[in-house]
């Protein structure tokens, strides 16, 4: 069977899961080359130490890099620091102080992450390691605790959007153009918990630069990854690195790696099954800005300038856009001018290294003589920490990856993102600009949906202690996108120590306060498109559980709802063709504003055969293999851990 690159990478790093050729959909365990976590590593011991591990199995897995509250400087911030430190050196675990760099820069230019690779990170923009043709994912903290003890975690293959590049960039038109024009052109959940693979003749013309800034921002696109071929800028890259690396005494790869990645690069089947494909000419892409508070509004730059937004704050700083390429961009802008006597400007170089490289090469002069304010590298304003952030009624403009509301600061301002040269010349000019006049020029929409292939019959076995069949009635929550926040509200998440009953009481009731009263232990909830969106509170499916609800069945569902669900022992299955008849059956009582269907109906669950039957209709999902029904028979990922490590 032909696959995609995340089938066939998921294929070579599997150690359970289906004995065939894997597919989208697949359940399966993974054994990643490394992973990485950063200030958060304090948490994931703290899981680490909860489940009873003592040491982690493989310390050459792991990379700890400090890179998010580095311009803290309190005691209690200082202790934490220290003490992951300390854990690293009695782990033997590679560690990155504060100041080193951004993790994901430290992952890439330390050798870490190679073709063909699988290498995971407790943090979403971990998106950025598909630059080198590397199988690049987010995980959460109890996935990576559950790494550290067993080398090991569980993912769902998603589904696989081609994306081909055709033509190649003008002059003054950057990666970040590339990647704002692709999140504000395909805003309609076209790549949605997909993995990305990019394509096409006009990847030649990308520098690896501008490779790390779109893969870093498919996360802010709804990917899972986004995925580089390698050509002869992915070797070069290597190759130059490999001989940095060898002069610090460092080598991750040896000169035959890069032969075969060279001759032998991992690539996916010329036939592999897509879900659909978008066409990019990018000789049609012009300077964009996304905002304000959403990447996926856009305007072109020819356009907004007319508007003259000023601006109070300016930033060059993140694992997106603060490389040499970018410092060096924004310095060519900069030079000779200075920053507006309204507006500061923030830098932040994506490592000391890079930092090194930009102070030998005048950029980094250049951009402190024009009156920049330099910060330390790391993340800082771009996550609301440190200086810099942004005050109630101020406009931020930043080549930073996300401009959520409140996202830099207060909510109460407002952020766009541009390209680092867009920021610069903005930065001068006091409202949002560019260096030189550009054209409004937008690409086509052209996306092509590839229907999935027909759930196919298949039988699996059945593990002892998991439900063959489950019966219960039907409980229809027909919104899509409901979020978190819906089904377990923010005035709940930090109330520590909330029953079981307490939970129950209160499960759903932001989005239909009479949820709770209707339903009872044992129905069977169907929700719609991208079920469980929004923060990562565990809440939004232990509640579920609390209330007695069998499992939860929805057309797609957010990857992070799903990882919290079966890591706490929770069943949620996809059957979009289920959802879609209800859709149309239910029309009338959906459309008069009901929120919780219950018509009466029964829903009937074969595990074994990977149905659900409704009256005589039956409806296929993809059967739950080993891995997914391991983690319910153990009542989740923690259990799970134990019971591998004799703990249990």
């Amino acid at each position: 069977m032909a696959q995609t690159i995340a089938e066939k990478l998921a294929q070579t790093h599997m150690t359970q899961g289906p004995q065939r050729a894997l597919r989208a959909g697949d359940v399966v365990s993974l054994r990643p080359r490394h992973v990485m976590t950063h200030d958060n590593t304090a948490a994931v011991i703290k899981k680490f130490m909860t489940i009873g591990a003592t040491r982690i199995v493989d310390p050459s897995q792991p990379v700890f890099a400090l890179d998010h509250d580095i311009q803290n400087t309190s005691d209690t911030n200082l202790t934490k620091y220290r003490e992951i430190e300390e854990f690293a050196r009695e782990q033997g675990v590679d560690f990155y102080p504060a100041g080193t760099g951004i993790s994901h820069q430290v992952m890439v230019a330390n050798g870490y992450v190679v073709p063909g690779s699988l290498v995971v990170g407790s943090d979403s923009h971990s998106n950025m390691y598909g630059a080198l043709a590397a199988l690049g994912t987010p995980v959460v903290r109890t996935d990576a605790a559950a790494i550290w003890a067993t080398r090991e975690f569980w993912w769902q293959i998603p589904r696989t959007i081609k994306v081909v590049f055709e033509g190649k960039l003008r002059s003054g038109v950057s990666g970040k153009d590339v990647i704002v024009t692709l999140c504000g052109l395909y805003n309609e959940g076209e790549v949605l918990n997909a993995v990305v693979e990019f394509s096409g003749g006009g990847l030649s013309t990308m520098s690896m630069d501008a490779r790390m800034t779109i893969a870093n921002m498919t996360t802010e696109w709804g990917a899972l990854a986004g995925w580089f071929p390698v050509d002869d800028i992915t070797i070069d890259y290597l190759e130059e690195r490999r001989t940095l690396l060898k002069a610090r005494g460092k080598e991750r790869y040896t000169d035959r790696d890069l032969h075969s990645w060279q001759k032998n690069p991992p690539q996916p089947d010329e036939d592999a099954t897509y879900a659909g494909e978008i066409s990019l000419n990018l000789g049609d892409v012009s300077p964009h800005v996304s905002g304000p508070d959403t990447v996926q509004a856009m305007r072109s730059l020819a356009d907004i300038e007319k508007d003259k937004i000023a601006i109070h704050k300016a930033y060059l700083v993140s694992c997106v856009n603060s490389r040499l390429e970018d410092l060096e961009s924004a310095a060519r802008v900069i030079r000779g001018k200075t920053v507006a006597q309204n507006v500061t400007l923030y830098v932040a170089a994506a490592s000391r290294e890079i930092q090194e490289a930009a102070q030998e090469s005048g950029a980094w002069a250049a951009l402190l003589d024009a009156g920049a304010k330099p910060l330390p590298s790391g993340c800082g304003p771009c996550i609301g920490l440190g200086e810099g952030t942004l005050e109630p009624g101020e406009v931020g403009i930043s080549a930073t990856n996300r401009n959520f509301k409140g996202r830099m600061g207060s909510r109460e301002a407002q952020t766009y993102l541009a390209s680092p040269e867009v920021v610069v010349a903005s930065a001068v000019a006091g409202y949002i600009t560019g260096a030189k006049a550009c054209d409004s020029r937008r690409p086509r929409k052209s996306f092509r949906i590839i229907k999935d292939a027909v759930t196919p019959a298949e039988t699996v076995h059945i593990e002892p202690g998991f439900p063959e069949t489950v019966r219960g009635r039907l409980v229809f929550v027909p919104q899509d996108n409901l979020n978190t926040d819906g089904i377990y509200g923010k005035d709940y998440t930090y109330k520590e120590g909330m029953t079981r009953d307490e939970m129950a009481r209160v499960v759903m009731q932001n989005y239909d306060p009479e949820f709770a009263g209707k339903t009872d232990a044992g129905d069977v909830v169907v929700g719609g498109w991208n079920f469980g969106t929004g923060s990562s509170r565990e809440q939004a499916a232990t509640a579920f559980q609390a209330k007695g609800i069998a499992l939860v069945i929805a057309a797609s569902f957010s990857q992070t709802y799903l990882r919290n669900a079966y890591n706490n022992g929770f069943i949620c299955i996809e059957c979009p063709e289920l959802v879609v008849q209800l859709k149309t059956r239910l029309r009338d009582l959906v459309d008069s504003g009901m929120l919780t269907v219950i018509a009466g109906e029964v829903l009937e669950i074969d595990f074994a055969r990977g149905t659900v039957g409704l009256g005589v209709e039956t409806f296929r999902f993809r059967p739950l293999g080993s891995v997914p029904q391991s983690l319910v028979i153990a009542g989740g990922i923690e259990n799970l851990v134990r019971t591998r490590l004799g703990l249990a």
